[in-house]
């Protein structure tokens, strides 16, 4: 459930940057009918990291950014600002806190019809809060 939360605020968190408004799309999953540039979350996985009296669990995330075209400097200057926006997620949640954040690692393809894509992947390590 943690897993599905932190992936609902990331999308929230990312969707309310005005710098990120040349985006076309920001979706839990790749969107169906939207033109690039779009991101998208492309897989997340979760496994425990609770402790003796809360439940926790670390999630790692992969965001897909698809872009179209032959500028790599305009596609590192967005996939820059989603990292400071991913990086800057706040920690307090209603349902959890984000104890850590990190990037692990990217991946960047070319593909048909002009297309790019940058995979980027964090962790987060995350505790479910304490109710009284």
């Amino acid at each position: 459930m943690m897993e599905n939360l932190l992936r609902a605020a990331l999308i929230d968190w990312l969707r309310s940057d005005p710098q990120l408004a040349s985006l076309n799309a920001i979706e839990e999953e790749s969107p169906l009918k939207a033109s690039v540039p779009w991101l998208g979350i492309a897989a997340s996985a979760s496994a425990d990291w609770g402790t003796k009296d809360r439940a926790g669990r670390e999630v790692r995330v992969a965001f897909e950014l698809v872009t179209r075209g032959d500028d790599s400097a305009a596609d590192a200057a967005l996939a820059r600002g989603i990292e400071q926006r991913i990086q800057s997620l706040p920690a307090a949640h209603p349902e959890f806190a984000v104890v850590t954040s990190r990037f692990i690692r990217s991946r960047a393809e070319r593909r048909a019809r002009n297309l790019r894509a940058l995979l980027l992947e964090y962790r987060f390590r995350l505790l479910a809060n304490q109710t009284e």
